[in-house]
């Protein structure tokens, strides 16, 4: 402002100052310098940073220098009485304004173009949703991010908004017809900004998106992101796609006010304690203040990890204690349960991968049912409350022996319903992402790989939920009354393999079938090609969730299950595979090979 004013001074015209002496006007240019000055002060003008300035700073500025202006006026006339022309006096204090706005708009266009020219080329991006989170993520990148983003361009719906432009951003639309209206080289990423989409919807957005893009992100919560965090903070809010969203389907989440109930004070063992489901399991029961938490593992490595975990998080606050042993040891089970006398079993302890377990019959044999056997025996010596047990869908008219195994272990609960006072029950649910052995871990190492990704038929579907759905499902069986039930959630519509390996190509920035292959390799032994998650046959209970169902079985009672054990038992020591097999027919009703229930390929699909 400074500089202006004594540019007016040096080119003042002669006609308001016929002698050239103008110095006795500084007085006066002082007053006036210092009552703008002060008034932008009062209106905290340099406490902003300009670099991320927008409309209202620059409201404020020009606020501030009227009202120093108008200070400078009533003193200058009313009080000094100057006689300095009035039109003089304006024409400083404007071009005093207009040079600080000038300056200001020259340092942000110098940040926005000199300094991303420096630092390397951007990064194309489209933006869908030209509403008030669209426009907040543009300013977000170009204010936070323009070293390494550019706005291409918005995508909406909205006719109104088509074809006028946002902070000199085009909108173009409507989203339908995203591949006309934009090239691969204008949207090296996609960032979704529409807060209210569906899964569904967003399914649908990264299907019509993947010929042109190699990265679609969201922003799942843009107002959070502005209010005042640090610049990595504002980065991680732009986060990638969760891997949830290959559900194609909300998450469900389970409010339960009786976990806390079932939980607190009470001593809980969870066998297979280090797993996915087992570890996840720990973390949400250690929150409810167990008496005593035990984890029993046979895997060393996995049990040390949980158990550093909740040390670091609840240090003396949690009583944990870790055992290692195997659940096929039928007195290290007795002496656990005698020493710790648990209220609560959950037993995630399984052989779960099918196409091992049909090379390695006798094993699924000895730990999913002769351990699971042995679990509910003590269980019920020790009078143990509640025995949750984990199942699966492929225990549904099973064509494996993994999921014959797993159904015989249900037979199991059933059986007890007459004649133990503990309260056992079964949980099932599909495939969990991300678990270990799941199809996802996989497909991202062949991905990460250069592929080619392999889907064993692309016929196939599954049903799908995340390790946070299991685990709720999981505490929320246990905390509901009844004995001798299967529990299973409604997961929604399954899904096909073949699009959840498409879609998560295009998650981690590539197109299928043209940067990563996707070829079939056959069905692998055991493998069916549609899983169920009812036996639909039997009756479907509701409960007081909506999203959980108690499927009806037919009691099974104690003395069959000790024959069918019996049997197996014999098979095992004949050391004989396909006696095993056939054994495992006889006494799992529903179990067929995969032949006899996965439809012929028409060589068209």
């Amino acid at each position: 402002m400074a500089f202006v004013i004594i540019a007016l001074l040096i080119i003042v015209p002669d006609a308001y100052f016929p002698e050239g002496n103008i110095f006795p006007l500084f007085k006066h240019l002082l007053l006036l310098l210092a009552c703008i000055a002060t008034a932008l002060l009062f209106f905290k003008t340099y406490d902003s940073l300009w670099r991320y300035a927008h409309s209202r700073e620059y409201l404020m500025l020009i606020s501030g220098g009227v009202v120093g202006y108008a200070v400078f006026v009533a003193i200058d006339f009313f009080v000094l009485n100057s006689g300095i022309p009035l039109l003089f006096t304006v024409s400083i204090s404007s071009l005093s304004l207009l040079g600080m706005l000038a300056l200001r708009f020259s340092y942000r266009l110098y940040r926005r173009n000199f300094r991303q020219k420096k630092k390397g080329r951007h990064i194309p991006v489209v933006i869908i949703g030209a509403g008030d989170s669209g426009v907040k993520l543009l300013e977000e990148l170009e204010q936070k991010h323009a070293g390494k983003y550019k706005v291409s361009c918005f995508i909406d719906d909205n006719r109104e908004k088509i074809g006028k432009k946002i902070h000199n951003v085009q909108v173009k639309g409507p989203i339908e017809k995203i591949n006309q209206l934009i090239t691969p080289d204008q949207a090296k990423e996609v960032m979704i900004a529409i807060p209210s989409l569906s899964e569904e919807r967003k399914d649908e957005i990264r299907k019509l998106c993947s010929e042109i893009t190699s990265k679609i992100r969201v922003l799942p919560d843009i107002l959070t992101a502005l209010k005042g965090e640090e610049e990595e903070e504002h980065k991680k809010r732009i986060e990638d796609i969760n891997i949830e969203g290959l559900l194609g389907r909300e998450p469900v989440v389970l409010i339960n006010n009786e976990v806390e109930r079932l939980i607190k004070n009470k001593v809980v063992l969870i066998t297979g304690g280090g797993g996915s489901i087992g570890s996840e399991l720990c973390r949400q029961i250690a929150k409810h203040s167990p008496a005593c938490l035990v984890i029993m593992d046979v895997y060393e490595n996995n049990a040390y990890d949980i158990q550093q975990e909740l040390l670091h998080l609840y240090g003396d606050g949690l009583n944990l204690k870790v055992e290692i042993g195997s659940i096929r040891d039928e007195g290290r089970i007795n002496s656990l349960f005698s020493m710790y006398k648990p209220n609560i079993v959950f037993h995630t302890a399984a052989h779960k991968h099918v196409p091992l377990m049909e090379l390695c019959p006798e094993e699924a044999m000895k730990n999913n049912i002769f351990g699971t056997y042995f679990l509910v025996k003590a269980a019920d010596e020790y009078k143990v409350d509640k025995f949750v047990l984990i199942s699966t869908d492929k225990a549904v008219n099973p064509t494996s022996v993994m999921g014959a195994s797993k159904r015989f272990c249900e037979m199991i609960i059933l059986s007890m319903r007459e004649i133990s006072a503990t309260d056992f029950v079964a949980v099932r649910f599909g495939n969990v992402l991300g678990s270990n052995g799941s199809v996802i871990p996989l497909f991202m190492k062949q991905i990460m790989q250069g592929g080619p990704v392999t889907i064993t038929d692309k016929r196939i579907v599954r049903y799908f939920m995340t390790i946070s759905e299991a685990v709720q499902l999981v505490l929320q069986a246990g905390a509901m009354p009844g004995r001798s039930e299967i529990y299973v959630l409604d997961m929604g519509e399954p899904v096909k393999i073949i699009n959840l390996a498409e879609n998560l190509i295009r998650l981690l920035g590539y197109r299928p079938y043209i940067d990563i292959p996707i070829i079939e390799t056959g069905l692998r032994p055991g493998e069916k090609l549609y899983e169920e998650l009812f036996t639909h046959s039997k009756e479907l209970i509701a409960t007081a969730n909506h999203k959980i169902y108690i499927e009806h079985r037919e009691d099974i009672s104690q003395e069959e299950i000790q024959e069918k054990l019996r049997l197996l038992e014999d098979a095992l020591k004949a050391n004989d595979r396909q006696h095993l097999k056939m054994v495992l027919k006889q006494v799992v009703p529903g179990y067929k090979a995969p032949e006899e229930v996965n439809p012929k390929t028409d060589g068209g699909n």
